[in-house]
């Protein structure tokens, strides 16, 4: 039994070192480019170019930061980009909470047809193929000259998962709360917002976080829709055109620096959520 028990007990050891190797691994892959954007944004332009295998810098070139800052209209992509990143995480917080919560609560034809339907497109994605077809119906209605048309098409890219996520947390929630609220006096739709929107602040600081981070990153869309309009160009768009700042060359240099800049509201904000961010992956994700 003694010896069983050992060889049970050194399996599990190598298990567990295994998976950590492998997260270690992992979370090196995944933390590396960033990294090398980062120490890149201090190097010379020559340098990157040559490469190599060096990625701290030989000198520290803190101008690249102010080349891309004034090459950039920071100011106005920043503002671009929080609208746009703003706009799509309130209407994704409007629609995917109530769809989660009708999907939850109430009882129709096709329900589960239609549902199945939205969890199929978590896993199609059809990617720049609409591209065309949008911006022609968006130039059609004449919504090509604003990024009401981004957000509204970014909005809807993710809703599969953020409808999944809210139906996961409601049907966590007891039934008894919406019969107390009908007993009460209340409609379908103000139990709703009384009574079931009030908890689940958890998945909605979810997808809080996931939408704006959607919209926030946010580049192809943009970048087809603000062609021939440099003041709609969020930062995303306006960091890859800062590449083209060299006399001849590409400057990886400034676009490495203008992208770290970029980077630094998204780390903010997860910083502050994400506490609640893993609360509400958990919660509605396993429930669901």
């Amino acid at each position: 039994m003694r010896e069983t028990h050992a060889v049970y007990s050194t399996g599990t050891k190598t298990l567990r070192a295994l998976a950590w190797i492998f997260i270690l691994i992992l979370s090196i892959m995944m933390v590396f480019p960033v990294i090398y954007i980062i120490f890149g944004s201090f190097k010379a332009n020559a340098e990157l170019l040559v490469g190599g295998s060096n990625i701290l810098p030989k000198k520290f070139i803190v101008s690249n930061y102010t080349q891309a800052w004034e090459q950039a209209n920071f100011a106005r992509y920043t503002l671009n980009s929080v609208i746009l990143a703003v706009g799509v995480m309130v209407i994704s917080l409007l629609t995917s909470t109530m769809t989660g919560y009708v999907f939850s609560r109430k009882d129709f034809p096709f329900k589960k047809i239609l549902y199945g339907t939205f969890i199929a497109f978590m896993f199609i994605n059809v990617g720049s193929v609409s591209l065309r077809p949008l911006f022609e119906l968006a130039v059609k209605i004449k919504m090509n000259t604003s990024l009401l048309s981004v957000i509204f098409i970014s909005a809807g890219g993710g809703q599969a998962t953020y409808i999944f996520l809210a139906k996961g947390f409601v049907d966590s929630l007891p039934r008894e709360l919406d019969e107390a609220a009908t007993i009460d006096g209340c409609t379908f739709f103000k139990t709703y917002y009384a009574v079931i929107a009030p908890l689940l602040k958890p998945v909605i600081a979810t997808i809080a976080l996931l939408s704006f981070r959607q919209g926030w990153n946010e580049y192809i869309l943009p970048l087809v829709f603000t062609m021939t309009n440099d003041s709609m160009r969020p930062l995303t768009v306006g960091v890859n055109m800062l590449k083209n700042a060299g006399d001849g060359t590409a400057a990886w240099n400034i676009m490495f620096a203008g992208a770290t800049i970029a980077i630094v509201p998204m780390l903010v904000v997860y910083c502050c959520f994400s506490r609640f961010f893993m609360g509400g992956m958990t919660t509605g994700a396993v429930k669901g």
